[in-house]
């Protein structure tokens, strides 16, 4: 009989950790090859990962709820193989392999790094590798550790515990002499209470709720927002869609919405304005050179999640709507895969799907720049010809980009939408899919 290790998969690019969700399966019971053991998930992709081996599973070394950094063991399975008591290396990286359809490979910290760096043997309570290797990297002792409140599952101290504490560990007062002028210090502001009294209901935020907010309210902190407006005349658009859509569902079985057609403009722009398709990294500007367009699709439960079209400016039209149903199909089923939800360059969100005609969107960081695009309408317009202006019916919408005015003054974004604007109202309605 030989012991091996269910390992914590690699789950996408930059993901270095992921926290588990459900056990599928319990201490003595029977595992075939590729059943699923535990349900994990990273950032807002819940994940099923299989088994790759066949035995039962006599050791479970991490509970529901806690955070795991990638590469690390988090079950023991015995076998019937006489293979030693750890799995090989190839056996780990057939755990990779088998879970790449629902979990990409990316280039995670290797299993030395997120393991055995604090001695806790003495510690009163469970400690994630993670926080551990947090905790070496920053001189932070056991004794120290011991004092970080945690929020996790059993008071356990978790990523966001430590990054926390980190923030306030070691900050003094400043004090501000007479003499000198000093720049003050960020004021911290607590939420203000809420009365409960009364006819109320309680509802607690489920997981993609929290994640949700707290990116929100990072990204305000993080990016002074700047929002600007533009109207735009999409007739041409509207009557080429509504002229294609039929042939186009007959011909590949698939809807063409606007979605594909505003990214296409979109792409355009950010090929003539690349210095809006950044990030900013401390005092370093990080310009992408691929366009990857996050679309903003709201799920049944009410949430949000930002599939990611990665290399969008390589896709045809009918590649851009296909690539916008499947992600937007699967986002809606929770299929999709953690690397779909990552990588993006800049993001794209139809306000007007619910009937509103404008929006300010707030940046999805580390992004600079995300555009909103209102519900189209039918208004009187006017129109410049060679025999005089005239007014006519019209197709119209608004656009809205909000943008980090950090590095994007309103010259370049409100041009960068004008841009967009353009593209739009010059679409061809001649040309063919």
């Amino acid at each position: 009989m030989a012991k091996v290790e269910l390992i914590m998969p690699k789950l996408g690019e930059s993901v270095i950790e992921a926290t588990i969700l459900t056990w599928e399966k319990q201490v003595g019971e029977m595992i075939e090859m590729d059943e699923n053991v535990v349900v994990i998930a990273t950032d807002k992709v819940d994940t099923e990962v299989p088994s790759p081996f066949e035995g039962k599973l006599i050791e479970i070394l991490f509970h529901e709820g806690d955070t795991v950094a990638v590469n690390t063991p988090i079950a023991i399975i015995e076998t019937d193989s006489e293979e030693g008591e750890v799995a090989s290396t190839e056996q780990v990286e057939n755990i990779t392999k088998t879970v790449k359809q629902t979990a990409p490979q990316n280039n995670g910290k290797a299993v030395e790094t997120a393991t055995a760096v604090l001695n806790t043997s003495k510690a009163k309570r469970f400690y994630s590798p993670l926080v551990k290797s947090i905790a070496k990297e920053e001189g932070i002792g056991l004794a120290e550790l011991e004092t970080v409140k945690g929020t996790g599952k059993n008071a356990r101290v978790t990523k966001s515990d430590m990054l926390s504490y980190l923030k306030k560990r070691g900050v003094a007062p400043v004090q501000i002499e007479p003499s000198k002028t000093q720049t003050p210090a960020v004021q911290q502001f607590k939420t203000p209470p809420v009365d409960k009294s009364g006819n109320v209901e309680i509802i607690e935020m489920d997981r993609m709720r929290r994640m949700i907010a707290d990116h929100m309210v990072m990204s305000k902190h993080v990016s002074p927002h700047v929002t600007s407006f533009v109207e735009c005349d999409v007739t041409n658009l509207v009557n080429w869609r509504n002229k294609v859509k039929k042939p186009f569902m007959d011909r590949e079985g698939e809807k063409i919405t606007f979605t594909p057609i505003f990214v296409e403009a979109v792409v355009k722009a950010l090929k003539d304005f690349p210095m809006v398709n950044v990030a900013v990294d401390g005092k370093n500007i990080v310009r992408y050179k691929d366009i990857n367009i996050g679309m903003a699709a709201a799920l049944p439960s009410g949430n949000l999640i930002v599939p990611v079209i990665k290399n969008a400016e390589t896709l045809s039209m009918t590649g851009l709507a296909k690539k916008v149903n499947d992600l937007a199909s699967r986002a809606r089923n929770n299929k999709l895969k953690p690397d779909e939800i990552q990588g993006g360059t800049f993001t794209l969100t139809n306000v007007g799907t619910f009937g509103n005609v404008m929006g300010t969107p707030i940046i999805n960081q580390p992004q600079v720049a995300i555009m909103a695009t209102g519900a189209i309408r039918k208004k009187p317009a006017v129109l410049e010809t060679e025999f005089g202006d005239v007014i006519a019916i019209r197709q119209m919408m608004f656009l809205s980009l909000s943008y980090d005015h950090r590095v994007v003054d309103g010259m370049m974004g409100g041009s960068f939408l004008r841009r967009v604007a353009d593209y739009l109202e010059q679409f061809d309605d001649k040309r063919t899919l």
